[in-house]
């Protein structure tokens, strides 16, 4: 999916301005706002889907995106930004169709942190190939690599598509240790929301500014290192994304060793805050010249992502295990998608509209300290509200026994 999402974002289109704005920008806010939209519309479908419906659903949603992607190589600036949008629209629910596969399993942390390093490792990778692409055709512009990229890897995607409707369905020993997923209705929700709302708004701020870095530092990562080191080179992507992957593997793999579910929940909250004070610990280092640009950009995506994960495959994961809710993942990562994609757009916008004259690093360095500082104080409340939860469950139990 990352094949006809991310490589755009390498171009710099430093040459194209649109109404007084650089034109990667406009291209960044309007996939991201289609992005945005499909988020809020997967809040229902990947919340209501069907299984037999998966596999239809999610070749039909790339086809959309590269479609779209080939009406951007096609028509001429400045006319084609328009299509990023058609391209972003499709592809924000294809997390939660795969994500759908592999839940509700004792081994959905494994799995889904599979998932999630893959889309660590995938943005890196990514963005190198495509300069390893452009050196290799030169004649291909920056509007149309990113469609090409696009029919390169789609014989993959088909490939993996079959692999994924061939996973056997949870067993009853998964069910029984981690309660079943079934589409929910509109009551459902209603009763989540009723019962859990002030915990799970806790989760949706975190997981919102967590999701606003992220996009930020990945969109805009080539002209990061342009101010940050003046003699970087396009491997540097795929190196420090790789290298955070195999750590947060490891770290969210081990997440899986732990059965008891009320263990499990809060040890996952204690690796989201060890990640977000990685993060800012990472990039107080760099201003003192401590670390060198490499080791921030790396130790500043591993707290990045030893955060962002956990929140969007084990804590969710957890929590309906935990409280035995009737509820799927994609609901409530759909929830907080939706909101963290508006932060991405209200972010760029932000940085063109109101910071002339400013520097791509220096806006990660400054939202960096605000987010660890904001989500670590939330995330101290919003443990206590679920630890104060379980405890009531608790004693309901004990008194029905």
């Amino acid at each position: 999916m990352y094949a006809f999402r991310k490589p755009f974002s390498a171009g710099t289109y430093s040459e194209y301005k649109l109404w007084g704005i650089d034109y990667k920008a406009i291209l960044i806010i309007t996939q991201v706002f289609g992005y945005m939209l499909s988020k809020f519309v997967g809040i229902k479908v990947i919340s209501e889907l069907k299984a037999a419906s998966r596999r239809n659903l999610i070749i039909l949603l790339i086809v959309i995106a590269e479609a779209a992607l080939l009406c951007f190589g096609l028509v001429p600036y400045p006319y084609n930004f328009i299509f990023l949008f058609f391209n972003g629209l499709p592809l924000g629910m294809v997390w939660g169709v795969v994500f759908s596969y592999l839940e509700g399993r004792r081994s959905t942390e494994v799995l889904g942190t599979g998932l999630s390093i893959s889309i660590i490792i995938s943005s890196g990778v990514l963005k190198s190939f495509y300069f390893y692409l452009h050196d290799w055709i030169p004649a291909l512009s920056e509007f149309w690599l990113p469609p090409v990229i696009g029919l390169i890897f789609f014989p993959l995607f088909l490939f993996f598509v079959w692999m994924l409707s061939v996973i056997p369905a949870p067993t009853p020993e998964d069910i029984a240790s981690r309660s079943a997923r079934t589409p929910m209705t509109n009551e459902d929700k209603r009763n989540v929301l009723r019962k859990y709302g002030l915990g799970l708004l806790g989760f949706i701020i975190i997981y919102a500014l967590l999701a606003t870095m992220r996009d930020f530092r990945d969109n805009f990562s080539v002209e990061i290192w342009k101010e940050i080191e003046a003699n970087w080179n396009k491997d540097v992507f795929a190196q420090t994304e790789i290298i955070t992957g195999a750590i947060v593997l490891i770290a969210l793999a081990s997440l899986s060793l732990i059965q008891s579910n009320t263990k499990g929940f809060f040890v996952t909250a204690g690796l989201i805050g060890f990640g977000l004070l990685l993060g800012a610990l990472s990039t107080l280092m760099f201003q003192l010249q401590v670390l060198s640009a490499f080791w921030w950009m790396l130790l500043l995506g591993m707290g990045l992502f030893l955060s962002y994960i956990p929140m969007q495959v084990a804590l969710f994961e957890r929590t309906i295990a935990l409280f035995k809710i009737k509820a799927n993942a994609g609901f409530f990562v759909y929830l907080c998608d939706a909101t963290g994609y508006l932060g991405s757009v209200g972010l760029t916008l932000y940085t063109e509209f109101f910071m002339s004259g400013f520097h791509w690093s220096k806006v990660l360095i400054y939202f960096s300290y605000a987010q660890s500082t904001v989500s670590l104080g939330i995330l101290s409340l919003t443990v206590i509200f679920f630890y104060r939860r379980n405890s009531q469950g608790t004693v309901a139990r004990k008194a029905l026994q």
